[in-house]
């Protein structure tokens, strides 16, 4: 393995769901001989992916949890990371791609720029990742890689530029054609081993001298140098890669690869590639915050000589301990080295280090920048930064969306009941999207996540990995509370009961915030209220948004304006003043008309064409809008937006419109009203729950 770090890739594959991640994953690691044999992802041979290495992952064929490996190809070494295509795993993807310098962006040359693209691609943006595309399934029939090219450009924004182009289409699929060096690369051997270059097809010539022109079209804006030497008719190879790796670095230019990974056809080349166009540690920019200069900027360098910076990006309770998943920005650190947790400024020993490949470890003695390392039994959290104590630093970790699905849990008996708690506790530390909580009221454990597949793997998991037995109840949707107008609140907190009294008056208005979420804005003028009871006030109004008036519901979108009160000089107090402003809170906020919102899911809809009207009417039925409809004479792409409490069981009803042929995926859009006969609906079941609690 080589030393130098500028030989060092770190990157991550994302896409779709059903793109083809894990089966590139595989042959990249057989390619690379980091394995020996292949395995399909839904092979008949039972082994299954090296990459979905758990139980589950191979018996449904999706990926569920990310997992890190790394290879070496050509003299540089690749951390790779392999990410779950379903948006109810989409925490994987974050993290990942948190840690990640560059990232291998997989199409289908079928389905092209799918709903889930885009949610992949702004993740993508958000850490400010460069990528290169690789158009796979150029082997099935339908693909076009052109029009998915066309799709990057208008759908992604992206300024997409094809490097390679497939020799043969569909089941005729032979090579690719490199448009830097102008040869045609054909796979051949038993499983595509042996590459031969070889003269341009004359069938695809004169496409491949068109595509090239686009090429250097493209390429010669990020290189005077090789806008010279067009001029001059001195091209060469050199020149094109260097102009294509400065525009992919500074993410302004997206090489498009292609290929077909089921049929080894495309994969080394795409490996050059993330050679010799994705960014090494050193040319991405990594900041970190010093939590002694009151969090100041730090940029951080990608030096052995320099103070140790991690990222725990990933946590993995195994039955040794627990697996904390490093990615090393600065610095290097050691078996046995002292490090320092930046949240809690405790002292931890790094005992064990090794390096992953899938579910297997590999002891190593030391890691530098840009590696991705594994310590063991580490107590730490998904997020947490380690120094070396010399400095204490702190990296931003990555976003988290919040949950949108809920189900209560009922364990069968009492040693269901400690193992469940022993499965949560656990679950709950490895995905900061999975939460869990008991009802204050009604005692039930409920669960949260992202979509029914995410809870649906997680309650088997604790049957097969902990042996609860649990039976789950009704989703519970996420419903919200948020005010419609402006209401007045003057409201004067009094109480004397011998000894000191407790006296606070707050006055002022609350009303729909333009943010969307909580504002509290000091309109006090002089000192009606002295300036250190304030935050109490803000405090008592937060404490009070937990749960609305009129279903229970946490609210949201509100403004608080305080522009008046009272205080005691000897009454007065913090206690006091939260206390009124509970008060002032339960005065106005019916006043204020407030409605119940739920949570509105962005449905993405893929099945054949022949299902589209079938399709469309069951999202009509559920209160569904459609926002777009595509068709490309053999699949059609419905986009909609549909209530979440209106999409439980929804898959098996698709399954039976369509006999079983057609897909979706949802994600979170935004919260929106309910309908006011619904609205009533719920008052009167969540006035009928409460009743029955009340009576048992």
């Amino acid at each position: 393995m080589t030393d130098d770090i500028s030989k060092m890739r770190n990157i991550g594959i994302s896409a779709h769901i059903d793109s083809g991640k894990t089966t590139l994953t595989e042959r990249i690691l057989y390619f690379t001989k980091r394995i020996f044999a292949i395995h399909e992802v839904k092979g008949k041979d039972g082994v299954g992916a090296t990459m979905d290495s758990m139980e589950l992952e191979r018996e449904r064929g999706i990926t569920i949890a990310s997992a890190a490996t790394y290879c070496e190809w050509k003299g540089h070494r690749v951390n790779i990371i392999d990410t779950p295509g379903h948006v109810d795993f989409t925490i994987e993807v974050e993290r990942a791609l948190r840690v990640m310098d560059g990232a291998v962006l997989i199409l289908c040359a079928v389905g092209g720029v799918q709903s889930q693209s885009i949610t992949v691609d702004r993740q993508m943006n958000r850490y400010m990742v460069p990528r290169i595309a690789f158009i796979n399934k150029c082997d099935r029939s339908g693909a076009d890689p052109h029009k998915v090219v066309n799709q990057l450009r208008q759908r992604l924004g992206h300024n997409a530029v094809m490097v390679q182009l497939p020799i043969g289409i569909e089941d005729k699929l032979r090579g690719v054609v490199d448009l830097v060096s102008m040869k045609a690369i054909f796979f051949e051997g038993p499983n595509g081993e042996d590459v031969r270059h070889d003269e341009i097809p004359d069938e695809i010539l004169d496409e491949a001298k068109a595509r090239r022109e686009e090429l250097l079209d493209a390429t010669s804006m990020f290189s005077d140098e090789l806008m010279e030497a067009i001029f001059e008719d001195t091209v060469n190879e050199e020149l094109i890669n260097k102009a294509i790796r400065i525009g992919t670095i500074s993410r302004k230019l997206t090489p498009v690869f292609v290929g077909s990974a089921y049929k080894n056809v495309g994969v080394q080349p795409l490996l050059d590639g993330i050679n010799r166009y994705l960014p090494d540690p050193t040319e991405v920019e990594n900041v970190a915050v010093d939590l002694t200069q009151n969090e100041k900027e730090v940029v951080l360098e990608s030096r052995t000589d320099k103070p140790f910076v991690a990222l725990a990006f990933k946590l993995e309770v195994t039955p040794y301990g627990q697996l904390t998943y490093l990615r090393v920005y600065q610095g290097a650190i050691s078996k046995g080295d002292d490090l320092t947790l930046s949240r809690t400024k405790k002292k931890i020993k790094a005992g064990r280090l090794i390096r992953m490949h899938a579910d297997k470890m590999e002891d190593i003695f030391q890691a530098g920048p840009g590696d991705i390392v594994a310590l063991f039994g580490v107590d730490c959290f998904s997020g947490d930064t380690f120094t070396d104590g010399d400095i204490i630093y702190s990296l931003s970790s990555m976003f988290v969306p919040e949950p949108v699905i809920s189900l209560t849990l009922t364990p069968a008996d009492k040693k269901s009941q400690d193992n469940l708690f022993k499965a949560l506790n656990r679950f709950t530390k490895e995905d900061p999207t999975f939460r869990s909580y008991v009802d204050e009221e009604s005692h039930e454990t409920i669960i949260s996540g992202m979509g029914e597949l995410h809870l649906d793997v997680y309650v088997e998991r604790m049957k097969r990995e902990f042996n609860a037995e649990v039976t789950t109840g009704v989703p519970q949707v996420a419903y919200r509370e948020a005010i419609t107008r402006k209401s007045v609140f003057d409201y004067t907190h009094k109480k004397q009961t011998g000894g000191a009294g407790q006296f606070g008056r707050v006055a002022g208005f609350m009303e729909p915030s333009e943010s969307g979420s909580y504002e509290f804005e000091n309109l006090v003028k002089g000192a009606s209220i002295p300036t250190e009871f304030l935050p109490a006030v803000d405090k008592g109004f937060q404490s009070c948004l937990s749960k609305g008036l009129v279903i229970g519901a946490p609210v949201i979108g509100m403004k608080v304006s305080v522009n008046d009160g009272k205080a005691h000089s000897v009454d007065s107090s913090e206690r006091a003043f939260m206390a009124a402003a509970v008060g002032a809170f339960k005065q106005a906020y019916l006043k204020a008309i407030p409605v119940i919102l739920e949570p509105v899911m962005k449905v993405s809809i893929e099945g054949p064409s022949e299902f589209q009207g079938s399709i469309m009417s069951s999202i009509n039925q559920r209160r569904g809008l459609i926002t777009s409809s595509s068709e490309d004479g053999i699949f059609t792409t419905i986009e909609a937006e549909v209530p979440l409490a209106e999409m439980f069981g929804y898959a098996t009803t698709l399954r039976s419109l369509t006999q079983g042929k057609a897909e979706f995926t949802m994600e979170f859009s935004r919260y929106t009203k309910v309908p006011e006969s619904l609205a009533e609906e719920i008052k009167l079941r969540i006035r009928e729950k409460s009743k029955k609690e009340k009576n048992s």
